[in-house]
């Protein structure tokens, strides 16, 4: 098992890192955010535990992005905030676990066990979002409509990938930019409607029904 701590108190850090290692564990530290984002966008890891008040990019900042770009990765928040209101913002930014400082390390441990073990079981599965004869699989990163394959850019794929979870309801271009490419809006560019309009040339033109929907005023939806 492969774990990433991001925490800034070194001696902290130092105490998880030797329990984790006597654990027969690999881990990697960073020390902030920036740094922890920098390795979480390189590196895969089976856990990743989070301190909150970092330097450069707090933990639920740093939370929201991984979540962002893996929705499954299993995320511990490890901090001494312990009000409900803190605890629902490590949950509102996708946390799987909180754990409040000073804690048991055989508590640490424990939970960093069942988040492996519920993410090893998820592993096991393939998800396939659909919609009518459109799907998008998710494991292979592979999106076929009618049985033909179509072949889409990261950005594109992502773009997809959003819509398709949230297929009926209308997403605004704020949605898209901050939640598929984590950008501030900007309200002068057109870049959101040049690549919804490379999307639905590859997954309408050629087809039918019409999925990929501009609802004037408010976004776009994908719906039948």
């Amino acid at each position: 098992m492969k774990l990433l701590l991001v925490e800034d108190e070194v001696s902290v850090a130092s105490f998880i890192r030797k329990g984790v290692e006597s654990e027969g564990y690999e881990i990697e530290v960073a020390y902030d955010g920036l740094m922890g984002q920098r390795l979480v966008d390189q590196n895969p890891y089976d856990v990743i535990i989070l301190d909150v008040n970092l330097p450069h990019l707090n933990g639920f900042e740093l939370c929201a992005h991984i979540k962002r770009g893996a929705p499954r990765q299993p995320v511990l928040m490890l901090t001494a905030l312990d009000s409900l209101a803190d605890k629902e913002s490590g949950f509102g930014a996708g946390a799987d676990d909180y754990l409040v400082k000073p804690f048991e390390f055989r508590e640490l441990i424990l939970r960093v066990k069942a988040l492996a073990r519920r993410n090893s079981a998820f592993m096991g599965l393939k998800t396939v979002l659909k919609l009518a004869d459109l799907e998008l699989d998710t494991e292979g990163r592979r999106v076929t409509r009618a049985g033909q394959y179509i072949e889409l850019t990261a950005r594109e794929y992502a773009l997809l990938e959003y819509l398709l979870v949230n297929q009926g309801r209308i997403v605004s271009r704020v949605d898209i930019a901050e939640k598929v490419w984590d950008l501030h809006f900007d309200t002068n560019t057109n870049v959101i409607d040049v690549y919804i309009n490379y999307l639905r040339k590859k997954i309408d033109k050629n087809f039918e029904p019409k999925l990929l929907h501009t609802v004037v005023g408010m976004g776009y939806v994908l719906r039948e």
